[in-house]
């Protein structure tokens, strides 16, 4: 496993670290003296601290205080982190669409941040593979659209090899890239190199269509996809199903631990 960590950074410097770790889709740690607000079904401010904040690639987000075992501040997988430098002090913005909730992390001052390029574990392979989403696919079409004919897989083209190529209830060639995790930017310039490569050997007249497929993806890939003309299905590859979001208790949902709060 891949760790790079920075020891006291310049938030600039830090800025730029984690800029790239979520791009690759690095599990990430930062601790440090900070403030945190929330902004969404109810409002939270928590005053300065040293906190440890934990970033996951699955898109949740979890700022810890030395006591007590659950965050005082929390989003759930499938919202999209972005970092800034704002006012002398580092932003780390947490948000999603659905419903609209936005947490912000204010650092002052960064001890350490360290990204961890982690390896898959036993249990994620529990919730299955690239090839369990193929093989899905290939036993029900209908999962990612009516009328979805795949015609081969692994098929070569002159930007590699496409997850699966097949046809629309029209006739309208498709290609279909597959990703097991939650998917950036990456993931959507490639569906773009293999529809451009399939332009180029069927004409560029000849229309063709690119499906991405994961579980789920960054605000970046959404509009990017919307920008090129290509699709996206939500697939869970352990169950070839839409994935099921576990809201939690309404109640526990972002709320500042009152006792944190005044100590802080």
């Amino acid at each position: 496993m891949t760790v790079n960590t920075l020891h006291r950074p310049t938030h600039r410097d830090a800025l730029v670290h984690l800029e790239a770790a979520i791009e690759r889709g690095d599990l990430i740690t930062m601790f440090g003296r900070c403030t945190v607000e929330y902004d969404g079904r109810a409002t939270s401010e928590l005053g300065p601290g040293d906190r440890l904040v934990v970033l996951k690639p699955d898109g949740s987000i979890l700022v810890h205080t030395d006591e007590k075992r659950t965050p005082v501040n929390w989003q759930p997988p499938g919202c999209t982190h972005t970092a800034n430098v704002r006012d002398g002090q580092l932003r780390v913005r947490s948000t999603r669409s659905t419903p609209d909730e936005r947490l912000d992390v204010w650092f002052d001052r960064i001890e350490q941040c360290s990204a961890y390029a982690v390896n898959d574990r036993s249990d994620l392979e529990l919730a299955g593979s690239e090839e369990d989403l193929r093989q899905h696919i290939l036993a029900d079409p209908s999962i990612l659209e009516a009328g979805f004919e795949p015609l081969e897989t692994e098929r070569q083209s002159d930007a590699g090899a496409l997850d699966i190529f097949g046809e629309d209830s029209d006739g309208v060639p498709v290609v279909v890239e597959l990703k097991r995790r939650r998917v950036g930017p990456s993931a959507a310039s490639q569906l773009r190199r293999y529809v451009d490569a399939l332009k180029r050997e069927f004409g560029d007249d000849e229309p063709i269509r690119g499906i991405l497929v994961a579980p789920s993806l960054t605000d970046r890939a959404a509009a990017m996809l919307e920008r090129e003309g290509l699709e996206f299905v939500a697939l869970d590859p352990g169950t070839g199903t839409p994935p099921v979001e576990l809201e939690g208790d309404e109640d526990e949902r972002n709320e500042v631990d009152e006792e944190s709060k005044d100590t802080s």
